[in-house]
């Protein structure tokens, strides 16, 4: 059954040219030394009980150096004479099982035998309290079995709801230690008013829960680390909205403000909890402004689901065309539990297959409407976690020339 008409497949593609786009550089050097700077300010501040043992809350977004900030987290511990373990703290990633969340670990290198600590994925929650709501907060058995409990997490904007507090310390103390339960209860609060419920659970826990504080890591619009601090219980709160704004200042974004069509190569959860970022792309199911510059598009296209995402497909149905590869990626049954815990099942829908991503692009561009057919704009990104370098067709060049922020680098 043909598709796309002769005259479709005969016109040429445009040639597509590299880009990098500049943001601010700055970074931490040497993240280790940083890590053991920030713990031993946290031992100052809330001296840890002599031998206690300490739950380190791992998450499964692919931060960058987090095998290095949790080994070395560890070490740290073990050399003050505490007893850490590695507890999985992502809600419903994995497949919300304790063998899901064990391989999403072992993709970022976190195993016992690499780390030298126990690490341990069980999934059973225990009942902490009840909101004014009446909602019950959900809170991982694990985690509570130990004497201090430490989550390290980056701190980032939230693909879903905006607010004072959004992705980090706070939303792993509710939603990734809650585990596949607590995160379905917590998903059952409007979007609209999800920061002030992440905060509202977060104090209830760390009174009811022996919550040390967190170990917070913001990023750069490079993906590279740029802030570590320790946050002590006592101010985590108040500390973690403050670095909300600094990573809000951090974010990268595509800059140039008009296109086409826009090809992502990739989404998954490692990229975001969304599987990619729709602050970048301005595609959401829940979302409806975004707080960073979106060009103005016509058509979205996906090729592939990544490897570290272990299936989860979650994002998919978000855009207008995807490969044939990228759909047989999906494990349904795993996307399925993280969009039916989040109530998002648009997010978890099936677009328009194409064979291949030339016949995607070509696909998106017929159903665009008054559009320049021979010289076309497209913009193709790797994820929107890495956006240094970017290409764009042909068209778009005379808008990259007009940014002193954007340096063609070649073809």
């Amino acid at each position: 059954m043909p598709v796309l008409l002769p005259e479709d497949l005969a016109r040429p593609l445009p040639q597509m040219h590299r880009v990098r786009q500049r943001f601010d550089e700055d970074q931490i050097d040497d993240v280790a030394a940083a890590v053991e700077r920030e713990l031993s300010r946290l031992c100052e501040l809330s001296p840890p009980p002599a031998g206690a043992r300490v739950a380190l809350a791992v998450g499964s977004r692919g931060i960058r150096n987090l095998r290095l900030i949790v080994e070395t987290a560890a070490a740290f511990l073990k050399g003050r004479g505490l007893d850490p373990f590695i507890v999985s703290a992502m809600g419903s990633h994995g497949g919300g099982t304790a063998a899901g969340q064990r391989e999403v670990l072992a993709g970022y290198g976190i195993t016992e035998e690499a780390l030298g600590v126990p690490v341990i994925t069980e999934v059973d929650t225990v009942e902490l309290g009840r909101c004014q709501n009446g909602a019950p907060v959900w809170f991982d058995k694990a985690a509570l079995s130990a004497d201090l409990i430490l989550p390290v997490n980056r701190v980032k904007l939230h693909t879903d709801f905006t607010g004072p507090l959004q992705s980090g310390i706070c939303k792993m103390l509710v939603i990734g230690l809650g585990n596949h339960k607590g995160c379905s209860a917590v998903h059952e609060e409007d979007f609209s008013v999800f920061a002030a419920a992440i905060e509202e659970r977060a104090r209830l826990i760390m009174a009811k829960a022996p919550v040390w504080g967190g170990l917070a890591l913001v990023e750069n619009a490079y993906d590279r680390t740029c802030l570590v601090r320790a946050l002590p219980a006592a101010t985590l709160v108040e500390e973690e909205k403050e670095l909300v704004q600094i990573a809000k200042s951090r974010m990268p974004f595509i800059r140039l403000g008009e296109a086409d069509v826009i090809v992502c190569r990739r989404i998954g959860k490692e990229i975001s909890g969304a599987g990619f970022d729709p602050n970048i792309l301005g595609r959401s199911s829940v979302l409806h402004t975004f707080v960073l510059p979106v060009p103005r598009y016509q058509k979205l296209v996906l090729t592939e689901v990544s490897e570290a995402s272990h299936g989860n497909g979650i994002g998919i149905g978000l855009f207008d065309v995807v490969t044939r590869r990228a759909a047989e990626q999906v494990d349904w049954e795993t996307t399925y539990a993280n969009a039916v815990a989040c109530n998002c099942l648009g997010d978890a829908s099936l677009p328009c297959v194409a064979e291949d991503e030339e016949t995607a692009v070509r696909i998106a561009l017929k159903c665009c409407r008054q559009i320049d057919r021979d010289r076309p704009r497209i913009i193709r990104i790797e994820d929107t976690l890495h956006l240094e370098y970017i290409e764009v067709s042909e068209a778009l060049l005379p808008a990259v020339a007009a940014d002193p922020e954007l340096e063609l680098t070649g073809e």
